[in-house]
């Protein structure tokens, strides 16, 4: 069978665009672009023949070409650069669930990847593509939160390409800095926003062709990332969670996690798609400004300071994606404070997890829609975490030394200082344990 994918702008012009064009928005409206499919070939095959052949290639190889067919077909194989990204585990938590009064709540720990975070899905398609055009390209280059720098830091290194990174000055942390760093990129330090790196990165990409994009506006970001929702569904043997909750930032991911959803019920590899939940940090939440008003309309607004730094995000890219993703499945769209966002993340560590602030996000609006009764007790929910916890070391720090506003003193765990004497130290840890 022969398979192929191609530019298409997404606002219905019609354009389309060969995927080795150095292409970021439509030529005709200026409109997002996206990678379309010839559903009618993927269609010839059955849809148990698609569950069986994913299921005989999971764990075998990379969680992203081991789906190539419906990635980058046409991309020739001695191209593909691979980090072994993807098969990240998706783990079921009993006691969480009980705890918040679901029939099963699983967390999908995107973070366990070769950079540390789910950027790695969509930079392994990104720089793929690069590397089969390379001759038009002297460098990739990123605006960056953190963890976008990182994975196209690291992708561009074991293919030899050069990167370039803006980071937003003071605003990122030091594991996520030094992560460009040490890949040899090209690491500029703007006295900005991630909003105002992004505008930079845009500006310079435009003129400069040879200097190759790699922010989610380029959707071939998306494809890699739309894997999630495909590995999903082999780790729960084909059966559909109900709820699918989603940090969002830049607000590329929910969109690309819908599309594989939708993507495997179009070929009727399964007959629903979960309701997706964007959840967004109240500092920086424009989505959810917007969907409280019923996407009548869209401002950006200034992002606030927000402990979830990789989503502090004012203007986001892909927000009519994220729109028509949410309409299409049903979505909700909520908001985390600080003080939800901290607790959230610190109290599901206590449950063998060891979340970042972002997923913290995603947790805390799960756990305030299952309170309210939006997600029903009834429920099967998988939480997106994006990036490692071991990333986010100053959080956890902060947190257990009481630097944080609003932590919750009873998650605080210190260490106990005691001499060297076993009756003294059994003493100190009965004060600690319960009889």
């Amino acid at each position: 069978m022969t398979f192929n994918a191609w530019f298409e702008c997404f606002s219905g012009c019609g354009v389309r665009c060969d995927l080795s064009e150095i292409v970021y928005r439509c030529r005709a409206c200026g409109g997002l672009l996206e990678v379309r499919h010839d559903e009618e070939a993927l269609r010839q095959r059955p849809a148990a023949e698609w569950r069986t052949l994913f299921d005989g290639r999971f764990g075998r190889q990379s969680g992203v070409w081991s789906k190539k067919e419906l990635v980058l077909p046409q991309l020739r194989d001695e191209n593909i650069v691979s980090l072994g990204e993807g098969n990240s585990p998706l783990i079921r938590s009993d006691r969480l669930a009980n705890e918040l009064g679901v029939d099963a709540i699983y967390i999908k720990q995107c973070g366990a990847s070769h950079t540390g975070s789910f950027k790695d899905l969509g930079m392994t398609v990104l720089v793929s593509m690069v590397n089969e055009i390379r001759s038009k390209v002297r460098a990739v280059a990123c605006a960056s939160t953190g963890d976008t720098s990182a994975a196209v830091s690291a992708y561009c290194a074991a293919a030899g390409i050069p990167s370039i990174v803006f980071l937003p000055k003071d605003k990122v942390s030091i594991a996520q800095l030094v992560q460009p760093i040490a890949n040899g990129a090209i690491t500029v330090s703007i006295d900005s926003d991630f909003d105002g790196c992004m505008k930079i990165v845009q500006e310079i990409t435009t003129k400069d062709s040879s200097i190759y994009l790699a922010n989610s506006l380029n959707s071939l970001r998306v494809e890699g990332q739309k894997t999630i929702a495909v590995e999903i569904l082999e780790q729960l043997a084909w059966n559909p969670p109900d709820y699918v909750v989603v940090p969002g930032g830049n607000l590329g991911n929910i969109s690309a996690i819908a599309q594989g959803f939708l993507l495997m019920k179009r070929l009727g590899v399964i007959d629903r798609a979960p309701r997706l939940v964007c959840a967004q940090a109240a500092q920086a939440n424009p989505l959810y400004r917007s969907y409280v008003g019923g996407f009548k309309d869209f401002r950006p607004v200034t992002a606030g300071s927000t402990l979830a730094t990789a989503i502090q995000i004012g203007d986001p890219v892909s927000f009519p994606k994220a729109v028509k993703a949410l309409k299409e499945t049903d979505g909700i769209v909520e908001q985390a404070s600080e003080t939800e966002l901290v607790n959230a993340a610190n109290y599901v560590d206590r449950f063998g997890f060891f979340n970042d602030p972002h997923t913290g996000v995603a947790l805390a609006v799960t756990m305030r829609l299952i309170k309210t009764g939006a997600i029903p007790k009834r429920s099967r929910v998988v939480v997106i975490s994006t990036a490692h916890g071991l990333k986010f070391i100053d959080f956890k720090l902060r947190f257990h030394q009481g630097e944080l506003p609003g932590a919750d003193r009873t998650l605080r765990n210190t260490p106990i200082e005691a001499p060297a004497d076993a009756d003294a130290v059994r003493s100190a840890i009965d004060r600690r344990l319960p009889a």
